[in-house]
């Protein structure tokens, strides 16, 4: 069934007057107008997840100096938050069949205002990361949910637009981050980059009650238990095979890792076709759009996700920049971002989906390459200039990538395509964190600043390269425009 068919259409209200003339009703505003509350709750909700994704990059050098460890040792506790994410947001569908959309959306708030006050709290890095993957599971459910409403509740000719002004205030808490916790951690203490998102949760959840619709089925599927367990062990022992290649002599155990998560994601894969409702409908990628989509997610975010943390670190301990400036040089990315939203609709209008993607992510590639000619004696205004330009690319390959897996399907599966579109952002971005990582501490030769320059250079050239793939899968599109 078609999204515009199921979703609340304007309906006429004709009243007949005195004289039996009938007189029209007045038009009934559209969908984004309707559900405006909803849109701001869902923008919020993104906004917060994004200020907490970022914020800790910028305070990474502070902390790791507070908990006794490396700045890259500090990794775990970014890949841990967002690998949480990636392996419970499956189970976002079924407890939105199960529970309904508006108890899991106030719940999904509450466990992440509560992870990120143990994260304030936290006294060593083991402690942070578990109190990072408490957030992940409250985290889980806010952006798949909040996706999945709007698709349920805009106007298809409308949701473009409405993923655009959520999308804006996610760029908005990601750019926030960095400044805040610069600010943060220069003038006050970085345990605050985490206890500022408890006030922040107890406002969505007041506007959890007004705004959130309440879809359910009235039974719910049995939910795919088995096949979850077979997803998270594949997906956090790749991880962990990734995590351990930064260690000497480990190359045995990193085989080992990754030879297990590829069995169990090979015996998925069997599962998930021999059961009506898996965990991941991995039939959804028979739609071209749908898996090139998450197969370009994959490639761009590999690339791009461990940018902000090798910018910081280069400005920080490569240039010596204080952690607000460092912060700072984050706003010129938003700007740029920004800056591009209110075009991307008309850009994918005229050009499609594919000649887009596949010329944006050339650029894309292009831009981190140039990246490697920064240098201590760069002007600020420079890279400033070019934070922006990479801003501006950055936001139209996002939005580009995100609003194509739903372009050919109904919505009927809206909720697993949501699903299945966050799984692999997340999913990338914590495998882009650590090969970032990775890179940085395999260039690196000592601790020197100047160390931390060229392992800087090196790292971006080939995170340009990385990204440069995702081209390739972009070219597979047909040609393909928003509805």
């Amino acid at each position: 069934m078609p999204l515009d068919d199921v979703i609340d259409s304007p309906k006429t209200d004709v009243h007949a007057l005195p004289t039996d003339r009938p007189a029209l009703a007045p038009a009934e505003p559209s969908s984004r107008v309707r559900y405006r509350g909803l849109i701001w709750l869902v923008a919020a909700a993104f906004f917060m997840q994004a200020l907490d994704s970022t914020i800790v990059n910028t305070a990474v050098p502070a902390i790791a100096n507070a908990l006794g460890v490396t700045p890259l040792s500090m990794r775990t506790a970014l890949t841990s938050y967002v690998l949480t994410l990636a392996i419970f947001i499956p189970m976002s569908p079924w407890l939105c069949d199960r529970f309904g959309t508006r108890r899991v959306f106030a719940w999904a708030i509450l466990v992440f205002s509560l992870g990120s006050l143990l994260c304030g709290v936290a006294q060593n890095l083991p402690q942070l990361v578990a109190s990072r993957v408490i957030q992940g599971l409250g985290g889980a459910a806010l952006l798949p949910v909040g996706r999945y409403v709007l698709a349920r509740s805009i106007d298809r000719r409308e949701f473009v637009g409405a993923m655009t002004t959520v999308a804006t205030f996610g760029l908005l808490g990601s750019v926030f981050g960095p400044l805040l916790g610069g600010t943060l951690v220069e003038f006050t203490n970085w345990r605050l980059i985490f206890l500022i998102n408890v006030p922040v949760g107890l406002m969505g959840l007041w506007l959890n009650r007004r705004e959130m619709p309440d879809y359910r089925l009235d039974r719910a599927n049995r939910f795919d238990t088995f096949g979850f367990m077979l997803f998270a062990g594949a997906s956090a022992l790749m991880l962990m095979a990734a995590e351990t290649a930064g260690g000497h002599g480990q190359w045995l155990r990193v085989g080992g890792y990754a030879m297990a998560a590829v069995a169990l994601a090979s015996l998925y894969v069997r599962h998930s076709r021999r059961v009506a409702h898996p965990v991941s409908d991995l039939s959804l990628l028979k739609v071209r759009s749908v898996w090139v989509s998450l197969a370009g997610n994959l490639f761009t975010r590999l690339g791009v996700s461990g940018m902000y943390l090798l910018l910081v670190l280069f400005l920080q301990i490569g240039c010596g920049w204080s952690p607000l400036a460092a912060g700072m040089m984050m706003v010129p990315q938003a700007i740029g971002s920004i800056t591009v939203k209110p075009f991307i609709d008309r850009l994918l209008t005229r050009f499609g989906y594919r000649r887009l993607l596949l010329g944006n992510t050339i650029a894309v590639a292009g831009v981190l390459c140039v990246f490697a000619l920064l240098s201590p004696s760069t002007p600020t205004w420079v890279i400033a200039g070019w934070v922006y330009v990479y801003g501006a690319f950055m936001s139209l390959q996002y939005t580009s990538m995100n609003t194509l897996a739903y372009v050919d399907i109904d919505v009927r599966q809206a909720s697993m395509a949501s699903s299945m579109a966050s799984t692999a952002q997340y999913l990338s971005m914590s495998f882009g964190i650590a090969l970032a990582s990775l890179l940085m501490e395999g260039f690196l030769t000592s601790h020197e600043p100047g160390a931390y320059v060229r392992a800087f250079r090196w790292s971006v050239v080939v995170l340009g390269m990385v990204t440069l793939a995702g081209s390739w899968v972009f070219s597979r599109l047909r040609e393909t425009r928003p509805v």
